[in-house]
């Protein structure tokens, strides 16, 4: 029965078997062909990904971007660079280290506050204190006293070693005025033309005008050579005085912490 045809296509009634020609054939391993091919897809995609996974992976960050206005420019140079940074916070520092104070006292006035650079004898704050302040003014003014009193010990001695060379020196013309009438009471006694009380009272004179002589000369010497100790007594008093004085005064001026 031959197919009948309508528009150029061939037209099989229901339940006709087509019958194949010589130029039909079917074609082997199609099928197994095309799953290969599927797999071999898919391995190598999954392959690709984990190439591209570790790929990703070795990769060091990319540097953020920032926006031009917010960036300084400039050329590179040697030395300590100064960078602000503000945020929310307190600051804790590093290292601290207490200032002690030699006596007590009240806070008056902080000159350099925390986070200032301070070079050595940068005065950090003053503390006052009335006490001392007081107790060096007296201790200045002991020092002032034994001062004077030392002066004046040193004019006393001076006066009176004045007043024993004075003496001295009358007791020693006494001496030679007394040695000169007995020398001329010798001559006269030769030639008998003194009485013999007179000589014997002239001799008597000029021996205790030795006497009184000998005497004030060693006087003389006593009162130089008793100035030197005398005076190094209240210079002593002096010294301790002034010592006392300066280590208040330097009491007062530690009140000026961090020097």
């Amino acid at each position: 029965m031959t197919p009948l045809k309508k528009d150029n296509t061939i037209v099989r009634p229901s339940g006709f078997a087509p019958e194949l020609s010589s130029m039909d054939k079917p074609r082997e391993g199609v099928a197994a062909r095309k799953r290969k091919r599927r797999i071999l897809i898919i391995a190598g995609g999954a392959l690709g990904v984990l190439l591209a996974t570790f790929a990703l992976s070795r990769l060091k960050p990319a540097a953020p971007s920032v926006d031009r206005s917010s960036v300084w420019i400039d050329t590179v140079k040697r030395g300590p660079m100064v960078r602000q940074v503000r945020g929310l916070g307190t600051l804790t520092p590093e290292e601290i280290r207490w200032l002690p104070a030699n006596t007590e006292g009240r806070v008056e006035k902080i000159l350099i506050w925390p986070g200032t650079k301070v070079e050595p004898g940068d005065v950090i704050l003053e503390l006052s204190s009335p006490e001392l302040e007081q107790s060096a003014a007296e201790a200045v003014s002991k020092a002032k006293g034994a001062e004077a009193v030392l002066a004046s010990a040193r004019a006393t001695l001076q006066r009176e070693l004045l007043d024993q060379e004075s003496k001295t020196t009358a007791a020693h013309s006494a001496y030679q005025q007394a040695k000169m009438e007995r020398e001329t009471n010798d001559q006269l006694a030769k030639n008998g033309l003194v009485a013999v009380l007179v000589y014997k009272t002239s001799k008597m004179k000029e021996e205790e005008c030795a006497k009184t002589d000998e005497i004030e000369q060693k006087r003389l010497a006593f009162s130089r050579d008793s100035i030197e100790p005398q005076l190094a007594s209240q210079q002593a008093a002096v010294d301790q005085a002034n010592q006392l004085a300066k280590l208040k005064l330097d009491q007062v001026e530690a009140r000026k912490s961090g020097r």
